[in-house]
């Protein structure tokens, strides 16, 4: 029973870990291609912070974003599964 707790807990933190590196990558990455494409001289009103901030908040209702979640739903899958075909196959 504690084996489990104990898993569940370092796994839990493990995940965590991978996930906001994932998406501190990730961030960075959108924020390089919003500058890169504003210093090419394409046509946007207003200044280049602003432009970068309107397009990171976009960003955050992408759905890159959202299967960043990805990172916690599919090891809890696998272990179900896991479970599920040694326990009762």
């Amino acid at each position: 029973m504690f084996g489990w707790v104990r898993l569940s807990i370092i796994g839990l933190f493990l995940m965590t870990i991978v996930y906001i590196c994932l998406s501190w990558y990730s961030r960075s990455v959108r924020r390089e291609k919003l500058e890169k494409q504003f210093d090419e001289g394409a046509e946007h009103p207003g200044p280049r912070e602003q432009f970068i901030e309107d397009g990171l908040k976009a960003y955050e209702g992408s759905l890159r974003r959202k299967l960043i979640w990805g990172v916690y739903v599919i090891p809890v899958i696998l272990v179900i599964v896991m479970l599920y075909v040694t326990n009762f196959m």
